[in-house]
């Protein structure tokens, strides 16, 4: 499986601490990660608003299978992904949050808050949530007598945010406005993510016309 983690601006300083706690865990079940920003002074500026579409084209180009995005509270950052289609986005302060995420809605992205609560062995938390996140088979239900049910849900729940966007995924994006679209994909290490693993050659010929 292939993750992107992505950060905001306000918390860029711990990028380096929680890309160490999620290579350390994906590498141990053969997942690759990418870095794609920001994590250092020396990034573009990147708010929630930008994670959500730089997510949004990562997936639905199947350039990545994953994302691991936060914000201060995680609460700006779910709600930003969970804007496009096909991202689904779940809310992870603590490893059993990602666990039933996991098994219940077995969605494609998790927002961790990294400022709020973020204090004392922070980082053994983070890497307690990817443990989670990523060891296992998704989707396979909890407790195990309501997994039929909950994989129903599921469904349901991924054909209604379908049936609410409708619109051709590139008309999506150029209803946003540009320079949002722009910023959003203006990072080198996205750039080299998403180039090079994009499968949708469309969105790829968009992507190249906003970073020309």
């Amino acid at each position: 499986m292939k993750i992107a983690l992505m950060m905001e601006n306000s918390q860029a300083a711990k990028n380096a601490t929680i890309w160490g706690e999620l290579t350390s865990v994906a590498e141990q079940q053969s997942h690759t990660v990418y870095n794609v920003g920001m994590n250092d002074e020396y990034d573009h500026h990147l708010t929630y608003i930008h994670l959500g579409i730089m997510a949004s084209l990562l997936i639905n180009s199947k350039a990545v299978d994953f994302i691991v995005t936060g914000c201060g509270t995680g609460q700006g950052a779910m709600l930003s992904l969970n804007a496009h289609p096909n991202v689904v986005c779940g809310y992870c302060l603590e490893p059993s949050d990602a666990f039933l995420f996991n098994q219940i809605n077995n969605g494609n992205a998790i927002s961790l808050a990294f400022a709020k609560g973020f204090g004392w062995a922070a980082e053994l938390n983070a890497r307690y949530i990817f443990e989670k996140a990523f060891t296992g088979d998704r989707g396979e239900g909890y407790p195990v007598e309501r997994r039929a049910p909950q994989q129903e849900n599921a469904n349901i729940l991924n054909s209604i945010k379908a049936a609410t966007s409708k619109d051709n995924y590139l008309d999506t994006l150029r209803a946003i406005d540009v320079e949002l679209l722009k910023t959003a994909v203006a990072g080198p290490r996205f750039q080299e993510c998403f180039f090079e693993h994009c499968q949708d050659e469309e969105i790829k010929t968009f992507v190249r016309g906003l970073v020309a």
